[in-house]
């Protein structure tokens, strides 16, 4: 199985970079609970990766998207998060200034909530 850090280095430079500075936020609010599932980092409560997930990173070639499993049951006031399928919202991230530290740990520490 791929490790989260093994994933991190096969991401182009951008992606890694943004993914580097994004991990340590999701850590903190998540301790140890990251692992790869369906190949890409998953963030669970459960025992085992994706029992019952929380957020994740995906890489794509011009992006990296940030997740959250009910991402629309956090209180977003800057609008970032994209509404997706069920109750996912997600946000791309393209560069280093789209990473705001307090608005991520303020979406993080909703999470652990929801």
């Amino acid at each position: 199985m791929t490790t989260i850090d093994e994933y991190v280095a096969t991401l182009p430079e951008l992606q890694r970079d943004l993914a580097l500075r994004l991990l340590p936020l999701i850590e903190t609010a998540f301790p140890g609970a990251g692992a790869v599932w369906h190949g890409h980092p998953v963030w669970s409560r459960g025992d085992r990766p994706g029992k019952d997930p929380v957020c994740f990173i995906k890489s794509y070639p011009s992006h990296l998207t940030f997740g959250l499993w009910h991402g629309q049951r956090v209180a977003d006031p800057s609008g970032r998060l994209a509404p997706g399928s069920r109750e996912m919202a997600s946000v791309k991230l393209r560069d280093p200034g789209d990473l705001d530290p307090g608005l991520f740990g303020e979406w993080l520490a909703q999470a652990v909530r929801t």
